[in-house]
């Protein structure tokens, strides 16, 4: 227990060592910036404002997928907060331009549509992680979506008027310590919710919650590093500009991510039997035309074996249907180990289950059987549970999926027939 302490310690004494040589070299960096006679090109801070706002209204877009599909409430929250991000993004830009055509009075003032843009989405980001701790998950998206219009509205309008009805505009004061203060409102701001996102992530791996927190960390160092910007297109202020853009690439991206996983999820239970994890019965049809197609151009035989399990209503009313449901569950457990990877094991409804055995003919669909049924015998669970099994072959048996199905099912209930035992014949297989 001591070791464990004194370890715990060195980790923490480590990460404050970093810490501290991270914000020093940070701080470094910031002087070296200040310092800087570097001044940007206007039409390269065109385009990362239009990139911004493209990339910002294409998470907007994928956010609202994500929403459908899981019914997440930072997502839809988010969305609605990028888009006028975007939009505010792209305002700002066209102010920018006015700007630099009409030199305002009085000395270099700070965007008013940069400070609401930003403040907004940084509120926007605190908002989403309140509302997702109150109610995680929506129930009715459609009034959710309306009940978050009017949060993100609310949101929009107090950020608006609180910057807009000031009495003087923000200015920049160059030569002082800090000199665009009213950047550290939205640093602090994005300090929280950087806190708040990194608390989330002991929760939750998604790849968008890890999006979130670097990506409101990066906006952290990005007003940092505006409020060191003496003038416009200064390296302070192109540099906080591309962390912006760089910010909303990587809530892009996480997005996109999580919606690959999703439609990866999606289609795997479009093709799978949600108790076992076998294929379903769909998918069993696709691959018997599939190798039926095959099998005709290459001249070559497959084979196709139907499991039954025997006595399951007995199980479910001596056991109970839970213990139903695990004896199914064991026999799809077993036809998917005991498979190749080339094979198809499918459940093909209730206590019915196939296996569809590329390249094979009776003699190997025959050792297939007996080899799952040896597994499920000594399985060591109970109760114990025996299985009939028939078999069919293409094309001697039939030429088309009702034909072989109808085959392999035929030879099946002729071996339940008879009774359990155990044998090794042609069509007829059955196994205690």
């Amino acid at each position: 227990m001591a070791g464990l302490g004194k370890s715990w310690g060195r980790y923490r004494i480590g990460v404050v060592l970093l810490g501290t040589i991270a914000l020093a070299g940070f701080c470094v960096v910031l002087w070296f910036l200040r310092k800087s006679h570097y001044v940007s090109d206007p039409l390269f801070d065109a385009y990362l404002e239009m990139a911004g706002s493209l990339i910002a209204f294409t998470f907007a877009a994928n956010a609202m997928v994500r929403f459908r599909g899981t019914h997440d409430r930072i997502s839809l929250i988010l969305a609605f907060g990028f888009v006028l991000a975007g939009l505010i993004e792209a305002g700002s830009s066209m102010s920018f331009y006015h700007g630099m055509l009409v030199p305002p009075p009085g000395g270099a003032q700070i965007s008013l549509g940069w400070l609401a843009g930003r403040t907004l989405l940084g509120v926007l980001l605190l908002a989403a992680l309140i509302v997702e701790k109150r109610i995680p998950v929506s129930r009715d998206p459609g009034k959710e979506i309306a009940g978050v219009t009017l949060i993100v509205g609310a949101v929009a309008y107090l950020t608006s008027v609180f910057y807009f009805m000031l009495p003087r505009a923000p200015k920049v004061h160059p030569g002082a310590f800090v000199p665009r203060g009213w950047d550290l409102l939205p640093a602090v701001i994005y300090i929280v919710a950087t806190v708040g996102y990194g608390w989330r992530l002991r929760r939750t791996t998604a790849a968008l919650d890890r999006a979130l927190f670097i990506a409101a960390g990066l906006n952290v160092i990005c007003h940092i590093t505006m409020s060191q910007s003496q003038r416009m297109l200064d390296a302070p202020y192109t540099l906080a500009h591309g962390l912006v853009v760089l910010s909303y690439v990587v809530v892009l991206g996480g997005t996109l991510l999580d919606n690959a996983q999703l439609f990866d999820q999606v289609s795997r239970m479009a093709a799978s039997d949600s108790l076992t994890g076998l294929a379903n019965h769909r998918r069993l049809l696709e691959a018997l035309e599939n190798e039926i197609e095959r099998s005709r151009r290459n001249g070559r035989q497959f084979a196709v074996l139907l499991f039954d399990l025997d006595g399951l209503k007995k199980i479910n009313d001596k056991y109970g249907h839970l213990t139903g449901s695990r004896a199914i569950k064991r026999l799809g457990s077993v036809l998917r180990n005991s498979s190749r990877m080339i094979d198809t094991p499918a459940r093909f409804g209730g206590d019915e289950f196939a296996l569809v055995l590329p390249e094979a003919g009776g003699h190997e669909a025959e050792q297939a059987a007996t080899r799952i049924c040896e597994k499920l015998a000594t399985d060591g669970e109970e109760p114990f549970v025996s299985v009939s099994v028939g078999q069919a072959v293409y094309p001697a048996d039939g030429t088309t999926i009702e034909q072989l199905l109808g085959a392999a099912d035929l030879a099946l209930y002729r071996m339940k027939r008879r009774g359990p035992g155990k044998f090794h014949l042609r069509h007829l297989v059955a196994c205690l």
